[in-house]
């Protein structure tokens, strides 16, 4: 799903040029700083479940069967640590790159995802996996 994270960072993007923000030379450097953090966190974050994925040979494709249920490493604490890691990583290429109007865009990427790509991708996964993964849903939040 990171098309949709691109997609919305364009559009962030078009109303950053149509209606520029103007920050101060303070907070632009204050951005970069944080966008520096948060790219990297994201970066860990998103490759650290992928890394897992890939290893247990189970898609990383939205609305394909998953072959293993993964639900170590980050997934101990959220179900969907490469969407976090993806935000996170949206949030700190808006603070490198000092780009304002992305960010609050970002919220309709976590709507979308929130409910409809992830209510997906938990029926196909409960259809798979069962009671093992509506056990493994009680346990672990949806985010956090």
């Amino acid at each position: 799903m990171p098309w949709v994270f691109v997609l919305m960072y364009l559009v962030g993007l078009c109303l950053e040029y149509a209606f520029p923000t103007g920050l101060s030379a303070e907070t632009q450097q204050r951005f970069f700083v944080a966008g520096i953090v948060l790219f990297l966190l994201g970066v860990l974050v998103a490759g650290w479940g992928w890394g897992l994925f890939h290893r247990a040979r189970t898609t990383t494709i939205p609305g394909r069967a998953s072959t293993t249920l993964v639900t170590s490493g980050p997934y101990r604490f959220t179900r969907n640590p490469m969407y976090i890691g993806l935000s996170l990583g949206y949030l700190g290429e808006a603070g490198l790159l000092k780009h304002l109007w992305p960010i609050p865009l970002l919220l309709l990427v976590l709507a979308y995802l929130n409910w409809r790509v992830i209510p997906v991708e938990e029926a196909r996964l409960l259809e798979v996996f069962g009671s093992e993964y509506d056990a493994y849903r009680q346990r672990v939040g949806r985010w956090f």
